[in-house]
């Protein structure tokens, strides 16, 4: 998909709910056990009116003063009857559907977010992890409304209007011919407005949404904000994209205010022309007076209706809108994915073999510069290879391809004689473990961390991992051992810290191939021998892989790759590559020159 916001234009319309169906589908029991509540309770308040008749015509009425107080009594209790079998449906319909919208709710929301972690990173090249995080709050919080409150609360009135309006039509055809004719009057404009509100309400979805995926970027960049005193600047720019929400907000409010107006105004109408028309029937004698009063209550009990129908619908065009935005990320397709037969894999034998044949490749978001190519390199099994080069030259594209992120758009990649596209995916990235160069560390405890790599290991497992990669001394000196808690992103740890936390989850996971982009780059001369240590006992007995530009940190690699805007230029030991001087040379002079 090209962009996962929409144009604020957009149309959304009530149509768009049906991409809720497959989450209700599962709970069609407790649907039908909802609707029958909801009919019942809708029953229960149409009962109402037959049984205030009765007291004003047999009970107010009655000729003996005895007949007349047992005729009350009986009647009150009949309604006293309904009311209370209209609380207790109306208490079962209530929970019932809030139980529906808070179940339907919570899954949608679990599928969008298991589906966004399957996508490949092209699709994060066109949206913003805000713009995910929106959809996953605000717009699943409005389904919500919706499937647990208004939806239902449409289906009772739909149910209620409905019947009023057969009993109405029973009791007094000639009243309700007139009082239908004011009903179409006001519900044709009605829909009118309803579009106006459906595109306003998309447009601020989309609006709220592009705020919060500033807020998002800024708050992940605090230090890069602080040190360019930039905190102004950022408020600004956040003060403009929430200035933008509130005026569309504002433009919606405005065109629902004004439905809301004329559904008031049009039932208003319709009531009173309904009262006048009986009064007229009772002066006429044509009617009794309780059958007026029931007519009254009938009537109002459909205006109720249609107002209270007004405003569901606006919340169900907003609603809409929201699903449509949740459906276009479930309707997104990740370009890479497990093939339908996946070919198996040989056995992992300690370390992998890799192979690259003659791979060219262009990211998605630059089509014309290709990334890679014609790229071919051969990786024995327990060999250790070095990539080099300037920056844009291609090392990381290798192990972008390498763990599938993306597939080459020409030639072929083999790990153990299996080409990546013919193997299930988990299997494929089962085999490699990565040392990036900014540690990714997750908002929970030191052993939690670790274990990430293999989250069944036990903790003697994970105690020997961190052993290997010199962490085990610095983590039990932490108030809590492994079971600190390291804040979110690892703030409570140094860079040397987080970077070793990140190579004892790589040895944990025990993969035959180790893939280390720039593992040492950040870090300062004492932290860099701790995590090369460290990092020397995770590349021991597997291929290795390494992304450098500090040429002192691959000296040791049994072959060094050279890289040139996607070509391999050069290879060979770190002697073979000084004696030709060329590329990899000058790299070298420059940095041991300083």
């Amino acid at each position: 998909m090209a962009s996962a916001s929409a144009p604020p234009g957009t149309k959304a319309s009530p149509r768009a709910l049906s991409g809720l169906l497959p989450f209700v589908r599962p709970y069609r029991a407790r649907i039908a056990l909802a609707g029958l509540f909801l009919v019942l309770a809708a029953t229960a308040t149409l009962l109402f009116p037959v049984a205030l008749r009765g007291l004003v015509d047999s009970g107010i009425d009655a000729v003996q003063k005895g007949e007349q107080v047992l005729a009350l009594r009986e009647h009150f209790l009949a309604l006293f009857a309904v009311a209370v079998a209209l609380g207790l449906f109306s208490a079962a319909r209530f929970y019932m559907v809030s139980w529906l919208g808070e179940r339907i709710t919570a899954d949608l929301r679990n599928a969008v977010y298991a589906h966004v972690l399957e996508q490949s990173p092209e699709f994060f090249e066109t949206t913003q992890t805000g713009e995910v995080l929106s959809r996953l709050t605000t717009d699943t919080t409005l389904v919500q409304t919706v499937v647990g409150s208004q939806l239902s609360l449409g289906l009772r009135n739909s149910v209620m209007g409905l019947g009023a309006l057969a009993m109405l039509v029973w009791t007094n055809p000639y009243v309700m011919t007139q009082v239908l004719l004011i009903l179409v009057l006001v519900v044709l404009p009605t829909m009118w407005f309803g579009r106006r509100v459906r595109r306003l309400s998309r447009a601020s979805q989309d609006r709220v949404a592009d705020s919060s995926a500033l807020a998002a970027e800024v708050l992940n960049a605090i230090p890069v904000v602080q040190s360019h005193n930039a905190e102004p600047r950022e408020a600004q720019r956040f003060r403009d994209a929430t200035q933008g929400a509130f005026e569309t907000g504002i433009r919606r409010t405005r065109a629902r205010a004004a439905l809301v107006a004329f559904i008031i105004i049009g039932n208003a109408a319709l009531l009173l022309w309904g009262l006048y028309q009986g009064t007229q029937a009772v002066i006429a004698g044509r009617i009794t007076a309780g059958h007026l009063g029931a007519t009254v209550v009938y009537v109002i009990i459909l205006a109720g209706a249609v107002a209270v129908l007004g405003e569901v619908y606006g919340d169900l065009l907003r609603a809409a809108g929201a699903t449509e935005r949740l459906m276009e990320l479930l309707e997104a397709r990740s370009p890479v994915t497990s093939p339908a037969r996946p070919q198996a894999m040989a056995p992992a034998r300690g370390a992998s073999a890799v192979r690259f044949e003659q791979v060219t490749f262009h990211y998605p978001s630059r089509p014309a510069t290709p990334a890679l190519k014609d790229f071919s390199l051969q990786v024995e099994p327990g060999e250790t290879v070095a990539l080099v080069g300037a920056s844009g030259a291609g090392k990381s594209t290798v192990f972008q391809l390498l763990l599938r992120f993306y597939d080459p758009g020409e030639g072929r990649i083999l790990i153990d004689g299996a080409s990546t596209r013919e193997v299930d995916l988990c299997a494929l990235r089962a085999r490699m473990a990565i040392v990036p160069q900014e540690a990714v560390i997750f908002s929970a405890s030191v052993l939690e961390n670790i274990r990430y790599g293999r989250p069944g290991a036990g903790d003697d497992e994970v105690v020997d991992a961190a052993r290997a990669a010199f962490a085990h001394d610095f983590i039990t000196a932490l108030p809590e051992g492994y079971g600190s808690f390291v804040g979110e992103r690892g703030v409570r740890l140094s860079g040397g810290q987080r970077q070793r936390i990140a190579i004892a989850r790589a040895i944990l996971k025990n993969p035959p191939l180790l893939l280390l982009d720039e593992a040492t780059s950040a870090l300062d001369a004492e932290s860099e021998r701790m995590v090369q240590a460290a990092l020397e006992s995770a590349m021991r007995n597997r291929s290795t892989l390494v992304i450098a530009h500090r040429l002192a940190t691959v000296q040791k690699a049994d072959r060094i790759v050279v890289l040139d805007h996607g070509r391999i230029v050069e290879q060979g030991s770190h002697d073979q590559l000084l004696a030709r001087q060329g590329i990899y040379a000058r790299l070298a002079a420059l940095q041991f020159m300083v």
